[in-house]
């Protein structure tokens, strides 16, 4: 899978109108009342000319990459289940950054893998709401950024519940006592609606 940089703009205007911002663990983010996302070179800091470098109150940026931690049968399962971002059902979504720890990467990646899956199940508690809830992670330790993960999910209004039984499910592993900062957005799609 070729990396896509991705940058999510927290400001004024945007798509995405914010519904509620949470700080689940650690500093939360200045509350916005929209979110724009803006993919490839558009995304990067060197052409970041444009008018939302200085509207947004916050940009955070990360890049899709190749899945870690998983199985070959995991990750046949989940492409076989998944579905992907932008389904028209799906006008509800949640952007959650989560910074983890220096201990967790400390770790050695088949230690992280054993807590990640073999004792959090973290993939396999996933894949029971799928493909309800369409997922995009995206990496974001390696750009120096302020988060090492930025996960947008996306659903329709119908399956907040589930999404929200999800997280309760993944924040009660072990696999999160290494979580030291997380702030869950809850949007909802903007379009018709007055934003700006």
């Amino acid at each position: 899978m070729a990396a896509l940089l991705v940058a999510f703009l927290g400001g004024k205007t945007g798509r995405w109108r914010v519904r509620r911002m949470d700080p689940v663990s650690g500093q939360g983010l200045e509350a916005v009342a929209f979110v724009e996302i803006v993919e490839g070179l558009a995304a990067s800091p060197a052409n970041g000319a444009g008018p939302w470098t200085t509207e947004s109150a916050w940009v955070l940026r990360g890049a899709t990459s190749n899945e870690r931690y998983v199985t070959r049968a995991e990750h046949d399962t989940l492409v076989a289940r998944q579905e992907p971002v932008g389904r028209a059902a799906s006008t509800r979504a949640a952007l959650i950054p989560i910074r983890k720890s220096e201990r967790w990467w400390e770790l050695a990646q088949d230690e992280r893998r054993r807590i990640f899956e073999e004792r959090s199940r973290h993939v396999a508690q996933g894949v029971g709401y799928l493909p309800a809830i369409a997922r995009r992670l995206h990496h974001s330790r390696d750009l120096g950024e302020p988060f090492d993960f930025l996960t947008w999910f996306e659903f329709a209004p119908a399956d907040e519940e589930r999404f929200d039984e999800l997280l309760d499910r993944l924040r009660s592993t072990e696999e999160w006592l290494y979580v030291e900062r997380e702030i869950d957005l809850r949007l909802e799609l903007a379009d018709g609606l007055e934003s700006g």
